[in-house]
């Protein structure tokens, strides 16, 4: 069987699940599917803020700056907390998701944080990745991080 062809150099992917635009994975069938990712955070370049935190561009993203979200009236102070999510339907309150949170620490120039798990998905439902960004300052999602999906079974 032809399988899809990467775009650049370093990276691959089989099937036709992946969208590299919007950095989403569509479920091609139901079932249950393991979802990893590892982000490489890092101060932002020049490069245009993004004013979405989910990371597009698949299974090697561009630098995706994600900018500290204002806290809402009555929500508890997180800190220099950053939070990435593996979200089903852009759903991450509503729907299953993952969950990982980090301290960042201070005068770190890049540091990684990587999630994974298993969600199971209806075919033709999509997950992709969120940063929640509490920190105080700008971030960036530096080129190399990546997002996986593997289907387990049905």
């Amino acid at each position: 069987p032809a399988f899809p062809q990467p775009e650049r150099e370093g990276m691959f992917h089989r099937g036709s699940g992946l969208n590299l635009t919007s950095g989403q994975y569509t479920a091609p069938v139901a079932g249950y599917y393991t979802f990893t990712a590892t982000l490489h955070i890092g101060e932002p370049s020049s490069s245009p803020h993004s004013p979405s935190g989910e990371v597009r561009g698949g299974a090697h993203p561009p630098s995706v700056s994600v900018r500290r979200e204002q806290r809402r009236k009555g929500q508890p102070c997180r800190g220099n907390r950053l939070r990435v999510l593996i979200c089903v339907q852009s759903r991450c309150q509503q729907n299953s998701n993952l969950e990982t949170v980090s301290r960042l620490e201070s005068g770190s120039d890049l540091f990684t944080i990587s999630i994974s798990g298993v969600l199971y998905l209806q075919a033709g439902q999509y997950a992709s990745v969120f940063v929640d960004n509490a920190a105080g300052s700008p971030i960036t999602v530096q080129r190399g991080s990546d997002f996986s999906a593997i289907l387990l079974g049905v």
